[in-house]
């Protein structure tokens, strides 16, 4: 039973959505203002331009607000198509609401907005060399692997301009007075025990006398610039372009139904939490509360979802800033109890979106804190998916391309000695911490092994960029099959160890395109952790029957940690709705000699013998390699699984090769 794997997950009580959070329970001990962003003196006698990215909002904003001490502001967005490739129409539409409001917001305040289309790099360095008293550019600080990179281009870019270079200054919107990204700790239940102090929210800036006179540039409608994405389709195979329409239009499930986000204008959105933070006291029923109401059916999808799926998107695009929406949510706690925090806990709404935006501070920190070391035995890099920060790493620079997915409870490093060494061998390796696991973002939602699979079909798109030989191992393996079944065209073969799923002579049965969790999930899921807790060693060791010393302090200390993340209880309820019911024959059936089974035969989660038979019997063309292992053979016997993957990619490299000779 799939639901065993659970075993490789122990999971930290997270406060439900009936009681008030931790951070409202104990608040920290002091709140103060972060030090302002501090330039050369020089430096504010001439004009600053203001980078603007996932930013946009005049207030709460550090940038803005050091701006404002110079001779002159250029607030300033680009429309690069590597950062609007990735959004899909309603947040394009989002884009363009939030810039129109942000320039009116500024004019208000003494400057403008200014708007240009290309290159990051190029534009910026057009502005300084034709403004002149530009001396410095601020940028707010990216965890995205692309966005970091085209950071990097812009500071070398303007680093090279020798003399007249500009001072190029990173800044940060810090939710909690840390002092040292080094010394967070690894572990959530850590860090929350320090009770760091929650900076206070920064008012917006004023500029002095009236805007510089430049051309500010027209403001695009949204046909414009659905017209200029479509125009440059970056890396993005454009045959591949409409895979994402296709499969929405087949199955609801990667349906983003419109309408249903609440974005656009800072002043709607904070009107609209407003509405939301009092949605169930039962008065003040205006206009926002209204519009709140009408989503909540669609948007509570599961206890405590519904603010991160209205204003999840409004807080990646920055119209708020994350502490800006606690220090409300304190606000309207307070009001609701004559000036208190309640020690009997908190509405509903209060606290869904102080956990919100207390986890997605959480992992902004983790994925930034990965950025600035190397105790890693890889190199992490981030990916945002819909919102939530992924990690990945690579190796390798030529060579076929192939993506690891790991199994329930697990994280990329679990292949850590295959990832190299198939690198080695002549192959680009990605491997991906899924959604919900390891140190990527555990968001309150339902999650599926649709979910997942959609997730990985957008990293080979987005990333990638190009088919991938698939490999993964229990879950992971039934969720790339899952891939190979509805994207064919992303996958060049599908490797497959110990793979959860079940081969059957027949199937008729259909996905489940709406997936509810339950009192008795929810209730289930902790008992589950309880146990775990205290089993996870032992229980790890019995997926290692042949050397139980490769479950070492390393292994069982990773899973430990992720434990206490944020939201890990959400995901350990998805193991009681797990939806296996489609064979492996039936979604592997178009992939006859381009499947490779590798099984452990002393698996105590699944009946290898009868397992392997039934492959035998019902998948003609599969190849099929049994290993003296248990569920994790290729962490269990690294060299063994590498050597077998290695020859499998050289064999179908060989034959792919013929073929095209012919």
């Amino acid at each position: 039973m799939e639901s065993v794997m659970a075993s490789l997950l122990t999971l930290h009580h997270s406060p439900s959505l009936s009681f008030s959070p931790r951070t409202l329970l104990f608040p920290p001990k002091r709140h103060r203002f972060r030090p302002q962003i501090s330039v050369n003196a020089a430096a504010k006698t001439g004009a600053a331009v203001v980078w603007l990215k996932h930013d946009l909002r005049v207030d709460d904003h550090p940038a803005l607000l050091a701006a404002a001490d110079h001779s002159g502001a250029i607030p300033l967005y680009v429309f690069d198509h590597r950062i609007l490739s990735r959004f899909e129409d309603e947040t394009l539409e989002m884009v363009v609401a939030a810039l129109e409001d942000l320039r009116n917001a500024l004019r208000d305040k003494g400057t403008n907005l200014m708007v240009r289309f290309g290159k990051a790099e190029n534009v910026i360095q057009e502005i300084v060399e034709k403004v002149r008293v530009v001396s410095a550019v601020y940028a707010e600080e990216e965890v995205e692997y692309g966005l970091r990179e085209m950071v990097g281009v812009v500071k070398e870019r303007l680093g090279a301009m020798q003399a007249s270079a500009p001072e190029f200054v990173l800044w940060r919107t810090p939710f909690y007075d840390v002092k040292s990204l080094k010394g967070i700790p690894d572990s959530y239940n850590d860090f929350t025990k320090l009770r760091s102090p929650i900076t206070i929210p920064l008012p917006p800036a004023t500029f002095s006398g009236s805007a510089m006179e430049l051309d500010w540039g027209p403001m695009p409608t949204f046909d414009d610039l659905k017209e200029f994405v479509n125009a440059n389709p970056c890396k993005m195979q454009e045959s591949w372009t409409s895979i994402k329409v296709q499969s929405k239009s087949r199955d609801e499930v990667f349906v983003t139904t419109k309408g249903k986000t609440i974005g656009g204008q800072t002043s709607t959105v904070l009107n609209s939490m407003g509405a939301y933070l009092r949605y169930l006291d039962g008065e003040s029923r205006d206009d926002f509360w209204q519009k709140v109401h009408e989503r909540m059916p669609y948007a509570e999808s599961r206890d405590g979802a519904s603010f991160n799926t209205l204003f999840g998107t409004a807080l990646s695009l920055g119209i708020l800033s994350r502490r800006r929406v606690y220090f409300e949510a304190i606000k309207h706690e307070k009001e609701r109890n004559c000036g208190f925090l309640s020690p009997l806990g908190s509405g509903a709404t209060i606290s869904a979106a102080v956990d919100s935006v207390c986890s997605m501070e959480w992992y902004w920190l983790v994925a930034l804190k990965s950025q600035l070391t190397d105790d890693r035995r890889y190199q992490i890099r981030i990916w945002r998916w819909k919102g939530y920060l992924i990690q990945y790493t690579v190796v390798g620079h030529e060579g076929p391309a192939m993506l690891l997915v790991h199994g329930f409870g697990a994280f990329l490093e679990h292949y850590r000695d295959n990832i190299g060494h198939i690198a080695e061998g002549g192959n680009r390796v990605w491997a991906i911490t899924v959604l919900g696991f390891g140190k990527s973002e555990k968001p309150n939602i339902v999650y599926t092994e649709l979910l997942w699979s959609e997730m990985v079909r957008d990293f080979i798109l987005e990333v990638v960029g190009e088919p991938v030989h698939l490999v993964g191992n229990s879950i992971g393996g039934y969720i790339i099959a899952i891939v190979a079944r509805l994207w064919p065209a992303l996958a060049n073969s599908v490797v497959l160890i110990n793979s959860g799923g079940e081969v059957m002579p027949y199937s008729s049965a259909p996905f489940i395109k709406e997936r509810k969790t339950s009192g008795a999930s929810w209730l289930g899921a902790r008992f589950l952790l309880f146990y775990l807790r205290f089993q996870l060693k032992d229980i790890v060791q019995k997926c290692y029957p042949n050397k139980t010393e490769r479950v070492d302090n390393w292994l069982i200390d990773e899973m430990l940690r992720a434990s206490y993340d944020p939201g890990v209880a959400v995901v350990l309820e998805s193991v009681f709705s797990f939806n296996l019911s489609l064979p492996l024959n039936y979604l592997l059936k178009g992939f006859k000699e381009k499947v490779l089974i590798i099984q452990g035969m002393r698996d105590p989660i699944s009946n290898s013998k009868s397992k392997v038979a039934m492959i035998k019997e019902h998948c003609d063309g599969f190849l099929i390699k049994e290993l003296d292992a248990g569920h994790c053979p290729h962490d269990e016997l690294p060299d063994e699984v590498n050597s077998i993957i290695c020859e499998w990619i050289v064999t179908l490299s060989s034959k792919r090769l013929v073929v095209s000779f012919k």
